[in-house]
């Protein structure tokens, strides 16, 4: 690894060197994160190498990601060959969230369908990103991203809004005042009986929650979050097509009702973790 040129200049390994040290010695800190591309794997390993060569004894750690390709399966550029850019993505994102809304739901009001849109697009693009083995290209779809059906944060956002339906049609005050800066709905009795496959299987997902946290961490994968989101939305779609809540008698119904609670609690703060908002309608 060249630190300095023969004829005195300074290259990247000079300046990442110097910033380790003024990291460490200036800032205080004890854990430096480097999150670049794959291709420079090597440029980081050698980095690390020579700062603990000289003593810096910080923890030190490159997340790699993969690269953005287009349908041609080249890296994503603008049709005049330049990177895109974020903003227009993001742009672009809400603008085709917006048409979506607007034909589902017509009757909204346009400021209404304005915030859905933000919340659907901007979600949609972080999602297809987070959802991704972090170290692997992938290709860039609008279609697969916006779609209600998958793994997309569509799919499940549209999860968290059935579940704040369901608790809008049992008209309990207590519920229908909740806000998304809350933990999602609120529930009065937690007691949980678990009679069919589909509750069981929807109470064990969610009491996996706990343990898929610490892995993210751990492996810096928000990939393993998103998958679990995933799974967890799959199963509450089959326990909601399986087992009636608002018809269904008491105290099953209050138990169903405890099991939708739970289950958007752990929607809306899985995808709070990973920089998503979830909407009230879609």
């Amino acid at each position: 690894c060249i630190i300095r040129k023969r004829d005195g200049g300074y290259n990247y390994a000079t300046t990442d060197l110097a910033t380790v040290d003024y990291r460490i010695n200036d800032l205080k800190a004890n854990a430096i994160w480097y999150v670049v591309g794959a291709p420079q794997l090597l440029h980081f390993k050698q980095i690390f190498a020579i700062a603990r060569r000289e003593g810096y004894t910080a923890d030190f750690h490159h997340i790699a990601f993969g690269s953005i390709l287009g349908a041609d399966r080249k890296l994503m550029k603008t049709r005049s060959g330049e990177n895109v850019p974020l903003r227009d993505l993001l742009e672009e994102g809400m603008t085709r969230a917006r048409a979506i809304v607007a034909e589902k739901n017509p009757e909204l009001h346009e400021s209404e369908r304005d915030e859905i849109a933000k919340i659907i697009g901007i979600g949609a693009i972080k999602y297809a990103d987070l959802s991704q083995y972090r170290m692997t290209d992938y290709i860039f779809s609008w279609d697969k991203m916006l779609s209600l059906h998958g793994n997309t944060a569509p799919y499940l956002q549209n999860a968290y809004v059935r579940i704040r339906s369901i608790f809008r049609k049992a008209g309990d005050p207590s519920r229908m005042g909740v806000s998304r800066r809350q933990s999602a709905v609120t529930t009065t009795d937690n007691t949980v009986v678990l009679g069919e496959p589909a509750e069981f299987d929807l109470a064990k997902r969610l009491g996996q929650f706990a343990e898929i946290v610490p892995q993210v961490l751990n492996d810096f994968r928000p990939n393993i979050l998103a998958n679990y989101l995933f799974e967890l939305a799959n199963d509450f779609h089959t326990f909601y097509e399986a087992c009636p809540v608002l018809k269904a008698e008491e105290p099953v119904r209050s138990s169903r009702l405890a099991l939708c609670d739970l289950t958007g609690r752990v929607l809306q703060r899985g995808l709070k973790l990973l920089g998503i908002d979830v909407p009230e309608k879609m």
